[in-house]
């Protein structure tokens, strides 16, 4: 990555970055502090993974996608780059190493004022961290995912997402458990970083009970967002967190700004409410941490009453913990209907179903939770929805790679 972006001038040396890492809730937070940015008057680039509807959303400009045109061209600038690295190394740069060179010298051609940028991987050896210091570093919530290539401790995962971290940048962090926060402080503290935690204490969340949006409070002002999920006030209020560190170095940003930002910030696929009758919820949860997320997301907005009255469509990835994934939800459901997603890396739709009814059983359901495989997530959206009839409730979850075939479904 390093030698594809010396072929190519430098680009991200003439941008300024939010570095985004973590496990859960990146790019929730990405999509607000970039919207708050661009409320604010800026120039803002975007640059997430993976795509969830189409290809050119990885990378935006003041939210709106890169056009085929503008791809086209940054493709041409980038294409004897990366011929040249592998020529002389005999290696060529990744999928994804390309697409962020893409991004930068798309965002440099533009004349980006910053751009909010979203760790791929981990984040010490990810190709986004070829950044030097950036405006501030955000680390997430962080939880074991990944655990293979990150390592199989919190304070492990916390060594790899801290690798972001540059010297004299600040950083905000989400106030991770103990041993991953330890790990950031202490990387901080040696790179002569400092360390802004926010205070969820400071945070007031009004109950969802069937609104479109969700009111919060921060530090005593008042918000708004289309966000539903039970935790986007609390990916919010970090991505508030980062825009004090922001003003601070003299950003012009404004509480309207604040406010209009974190209100007209739009992710999809994050507990989005994508039809009516029956209410169907589509859901990029794919770890035990996203799914605990899901079914606190559930309890908001169905109640206790609600409990047994979900019919899930489920398909995961065979390297996930999906056996605590299927045991978060499994208090919500009425049926399951599973598939395999079109991934190499998926879990066989008959795996998954034998999982599931495994999880019955332990909770005593077997007999009264239906568990029935499908052959695509088209057709388990369609199962479950003929499950619950027009007043029911179908949430479709497990993994964010199958989202563009549920939401081309409905």
């Amino acid at each position: 990555m390093v030698d594809l972006l010396e072929r190519l001038g430098r680009p991200q040396d003439e941008l300024r970055f939010v570095h985004v890492a973590g496990t859960n809730g990146k790019g929730s937070v990405c999509a607000y502090v970039a919207s708050v940015l661009q409320a604010a008057g800026y120039k803002v680039g975007l640059f997430t993974s993976p795509f969830i509807l189409c290809f050119e959303e990885r990378i935006r400009v003041n939210g709106e996608n890169i056009t085929g045109e503008e791809l086209a061209r940054a493709v041409a600038a980038v294409r004897p780059a990366a011929e040249a690295v592998e020529a002389a190394s005999g290696d060529h740069p990744t999928e994804f190493e390309l697409m962020g060179a893409v991004a930068f010298e798309h965002f440099r051609a533009v004349g980006c004022d910053i751009v909010v940028l979203e760790v791929g991987l981990g984040g010490r050896l990810d190709a986004t961290n070829v950044i030097e210091a950036p405006e501030v570093s955000v680390i997430c919530r962080i939880g074991l995912d990944h655990t293979d290539l990150l390592g199989d401790t919190l304070g492990a995962v916390a060594g790899e997402k801290a690798g972001i971290v540059k010297a004299g940048a600040p950083v905000v962090s989400w106030p991770q458990e103990s041993e991953a926060m330890a790990v950031i402080e202490a990387v901080a503290a040696e790179r002569g970083c400092e360390l802004f935690v926010p205070d969820f204490g400071d945070l007031s969340v009004e109950p969802l009970a069937g609104a479109a949006l969700r009111r919060f409070s921060w530090k005593g002002r008042g918000f708004e967002t289309r966000l539903l999920g039970s935790y986007q006030p609390f990916n919010a209020a970090l991505a508030l967190a980062a825009v004090d560190v922001l003003r601070g170095r003299g950003w012009a940003i404004s509480a309207e700004a604040a406010f209009a930002g974190i209100a007209s910030a739009r992710w999809p696929g994050r507990f989005e409410v994508v039809d009516t009758a029956p209410l169907t919820i589509v859901d990029g949860g794919h770890n035990p941490q996203g799914a605990e997320a899901l079914a606190a997301s559930l309890a908001d907005l169905l109640g206790e009453e609600g409990r047994a009255s979900v019919d899930f469509a489920l398909g995961v990835l065979a390297d996930k913990d999906y056996p605590a994934m299927v045991r978060a939800v499994a208090p919500w459901a009425r049926s399951f209907s599973v598939y395999a997603p079109k991934s190499p890396r998926a879990l066989a739709a008959d795996e998954l179903e034998g999982c599931v009814r495994e999880i019955m059983v332990e909770e005593g359901r077997a007999d009264d939770v239906p568990v029935r495989t499908c052959g695509a997530p088209a057709d388990a959206l369609r199962a479950a929805h003929d499950a619950a009839g027009p007043e029911g409730c179908v949430v479709a979850f497990g993994t964010l790679y199958a989202i563009a075939d549920l939401m081309g479904a409905l």
